[in-house]
C-alpha cells in the first residue's frame, strides 16, 4: 500500500491539513478497493477449483458405478449358467429341490 502524506507531516512537526487528509482517504478507498477485487479473484479461484474437484469426484464415482453393475451382471449371468447345467446334469435332484423350497413357501405362507 501507499505511504500517506498525514506520515509526511508528522516527521516535519506540521499538522495535517484537510487536503491531506482527503488524499489519505482517497488513498484509504483505493486500498479497500485492491483488497476487496483480490479477494473475489481469490473466491472465485477458489470456487472453480472446488468445483473441478467435486465433478472430478463424481465421475470417478460413477465410473466406479458402472463397473460394479457390469461385475453384477457377469456375477449373475455366470450363476444362472451354473444353475442351467446343474439342471441339465441333474435333472431329478433339480426337481426335488424345487419342490422341497415350493413346500417351504407354502408353510411360511400359510402362517
Amino acid at each position: 500500500m501507499a505511504t500517506t502524506s498525514t506520515k509526511a507531516g508528522k516527521e516535519n512537526g506540521a499538522a495535517p491539513t484537510p487536503e491531506d487528509l482527503a488524499a489519505d482517504i482517497e488513498q484509504l478507498k483505493a486500498d479497500i478497493a485492491k483488497l476487496t477485487e483480490l479477494l473475489q479473484e481469490t473466491g472465485q479461484h477458489s470456487y472453480g477449483a472446488a468445483r473441478r474437484a467435486a465433478t472430478e469426484g463424481v465421475e470417478q464415482l460413477r465410473a466406479k458405478g458402472e463397473e460394479a453393475i457390469e461385475n453384477l451382471k457377469a456375477s449373475a449371468n455366470d450363476f444362472e449358467q451354473q444353475i442351467s447345467d446343474s439342471v441339465r446334469e441333474k435333472p431329478l435332484t433339480s426337481l426335488a429341490i424345487a419342490a422341497g423350497v415350493g413346500y417351504l413357501f407354502a408353510l411360511l405362507a400359510r402362517r
